[in-house]
């Protein structure tokens, strides 16, 4: 278990951007596909979001400006440094069938969540139980480096919390790459999130639809006592 424990502000502000800037694909240009899209294009990375119909996609690409476009899902992933998957979960098998073997070898970043409402009114997973998110979509894609990320702060949240109080708010990662983990936790940091490592895909229950992290936002300090 991994955390930023940086305390200053200016040296929140000063370790906010990832210094290699990188080629992002973006599956996914709704709520959380969009907002990650703003966050990286104004940390100096460059953004293709991923579509069914990317000709739909004219007015955001203009308000993100030249670093962004947008394209298929397949030519998306397959030019991209690291891919986000930021489909609704019930999309994501289609989503991976169309793009095919352009994941394989990267980075892969899973933002989806398999959410419903038991018959009491809890959030909870559509996954079996003991079976996380992070391990299904891995299951998907054995070649490629899976990360589970930006699952539990609500976009709303993801959008504004970051940039008025940068490094203070926690994001939990986990994955069984150690190399693709630390990517993610520099581009975490791109939208002023504090990067909290907590293990494994296998690991990773507590930042899934009824875990203790879902949804919440807290200091990383707060994210630790609460899974401990």
């Amino acid at each position: 278990m991994v955390v930023d424990h940086s305390t200053h502000r200016h040296k929140r502000q000063n370790s906010m951007h990832s210094t290699r800037p990188l080629h992002l694909g973006i599956l996914g240009a709704g709520r959380i596909g969009s907002t990650l899209a703003r966050h990286w294009v104004r940390a100096g990375h460059t953004v293709v979001l991923g579509s069914r119909s990317p000709e739909r996609l004219t007015d955001l690409v203009g308000e993100l400006g030249p670093r962004a476009s947008a394209d298929t899902a397949p030519r998306a992933a397959r030019h991209s440094d690291v891919v986000v998957l930021a489909v609704p979960h019930t999309a994501l098998a289609a989503t991976l069938d169309a793009v095919g073997t352009a994941l394989d070898g990267k980075v892969v970043v899973d933002t989806t969540n398999p959410v419903t409402f038991s018959p009491d009114g809890r959030i909870v997973s559509t996954l079996p139980e003991g079976r996380t998110a992070g391990e299904a979509t891995a299951a998907l894609l054995p070649r490629s480096r899976v990360v589970r990320a930006f699952t539990h702060v609500m976009y709303e949240l993801l959008a504004s919390r970051g940039l008025a109080q940068p490094l203070l708010w926690a994001m939990t990662i986990a994955g069984d790459d150690a190399d693709a983990k630390r990517t993610v936790a520099d581009l975490v940091r791109d939208t002023g999130f504090t990067p909290v490592d907590i293990g494994s895909l296998a690991e990773s229950a507590p930042l899934d639809p009824g875990g203790a992290l879902f949804p919440q936002t807290s200091t990383a300090a707060d994210l630790l006592a609460r899974i401990a």
